[in-house]
């Protein structure tokens, strides 16, 4: 039987990395400043939903009467992009914005952790997105705004002199990605009414070799120089695009040429007081669910008990540790009382794989082998049931997050992610210190 010990020893340098990353910060005491070198300045912390945190919740209904059938959901994409831009500009930590489709009703659900305040958050959403086209220096046709109604960084980009055009998201028929030919570079085309192909006539006539910006909800989103006049009504932006930031402007553009009046269908708070309670009976639960985990497996398995809850206690730190180290990242996870719910099952299921092992070792010692061949048949004649039983659960939470909306979405990721770590903790884990203990 080969040595574990340097298996034994990546366990332990992971389950320390862990603890650092999972220990929370007490006044000066900083347990996370050895790992500063890899994870910068940021403080880890857990994404906490709007039922832990506690919040405003809520649901818009798009009025799509005015929007032909296939360009409704590319609208709704639209709108949703913008609310997000919107909230991230207004400061709200860790929104989360979906959208909900049953047949010609379309909803925008937005949950915004933190913010009590109803009439400012509508007012922040419900607005219809405003599409802007800037010059360099004031024309005939130009016009003059105060300095407070400046886009965002317009001054630094155009000069002192920029003006708005008399062009806007009214005059955009629509945009569509497109690819350069000559470098097979994706780009972004838009094709104007043909009025605003007039006007854009006009301005890329007097721009020649001067930057033209489009702005879209007072932040520039393009600023390109014009390389010669365009008089057939249509444009290309072009520049380091990929296949989704192209993409991803275009819808941008068309939220200008496809406004979506939108209306609110339900609104609610959750106050951070009800959600403190919800996150301690949470914790509670969990907690107490796996103490009594741990108590049922030393009864049951005796030694064997307590190495698996041994494993059991590693697979919580890494867990944990992931959720935290999630926050570093855009698509972190938020952690609600359904996700709570997904984390606790998978330490029920990370358990059920090591009774799988253990009642196998015992019908093997039963039969008469020594030790040593009890453990490695344990375990790889269990393995194949924990593996399909895991992949059927993988499958289902796929289909849960692919489909789901909400926290059915938030239940399948956190149960997925649980279901990867235990089949490590159940086969590498458990498996090393029994090797350990058997040799």
């Amino acid at each position: 039987m080969r040595s574990p010990r340097f298996v034994l020893f990546f366990i332990i340098i992971i389950t320390f990395i862990s603890v650092v990353i999972d220990l929370p910060r007490i006044g000066n005491f900083d347990p996370q400043r050895i790992l500063r070198p890899f994870i910068g300045p940021n403080d880890l912390s857990y994404r906490l939903g709007l039922d832990l945190e506690g919040g405003t919740s809520i649901t818009f209904k798009a009025d799509m009467k005015d929007i032909a059938q296939d360009k409704r959901d590319g609208a709704i994409d639209a709108a949703k992009i913008i609310i997000e831009r919107r909230i991230n500009l207004f400061g709200v930590s860790e929104p989360v914005i979906q959208t909900a489709k049953s047949q010609d009703d379309y909803r925008i659900i937005v949950e915004l952790p933190g913010i009590t305040d109803l009439s400012s958050a509508i007012g922040l959403i419900g607005t219809t997105a405003k599409l802007e086209f800037w010059e360099e220096e004031a024309s005939e046709s130009g016009k003059t705004a105060s300095p407070s109604a400046y886009p965002l960084g317009i001054l630094e980009v155009l000069g002192p002199n920029a003006r708005e055009t008399d062009l806007g998201g009214a005059d955009l028929q629509e945009s569509s990605v497109t690819f350069d030919p000559n470098t097979g570079k994706p780009q972004v085309q838009l094709i104007f009414t043909q009025e605003g192909g007039s006007k854009f006539a006009q301005i890329s006539t007097r721009n020649v070799g001067k930057l033209v910006a489009i702005v879209l909800d007072n932040q520039i989103i393009e600023a390109a120089e014009v390389q010669t006049p365009i008089l057939d009504g249509n444009a290309v932006i072009s520049g380091n695009f990929t296949s989704d930031s192209a993409n991803r402007l275009s819808i941008q553009l068309n939220a200008g040429a496809l406004p979506v009046p939108l209306s609110v269908l339900e609104q609610h708070v959750v106050g951070p007081t009800l959600g403190k309670i919800s996150l301690a009976q949470s914790l509670f639960a969990g907690i107490l669910g796996f103490i009594v985990i741990v108590i049922f497996m030393i009864v049951l398995y005796k030694g064997l008990g307590i190495i698996a809850s041994l494993a059991l206690v590693i697979y919580v730190l890494i867990t944990l540790a992931i959720f935290k180290l999630s926050s570093l990242t855009p698509y972190g996870i938020t952690l609600t009382l359904s996700g709570i719910a997904g984390f606790v099952l998978s330490v029920g299921m990370a358990v059920d794989a090591n009774i799988l092992i253990f009642e196998r070792m015992k019908e093997e010692k039963r039969l008469g082998k020594r030790s040593e061949v009890v453990l490695e048949l344990g375990f790889l004649r269990a393995w194949t049931s924990i593996r399909d039983s895991n992949i059927a659960t993988l499958i289902t939470c796929f289909i849960l997050y692919q489909f789901g909306t909400g926290i059915v979405r938030g239940f399948a990721l956190v149960l997925a992610i649980g279901v990867l770590i235990s089949m490590f903790s159940a086969i590498v884990v458990t498996r090393t210190l029994l090797r350990l203990v058997y040799k």
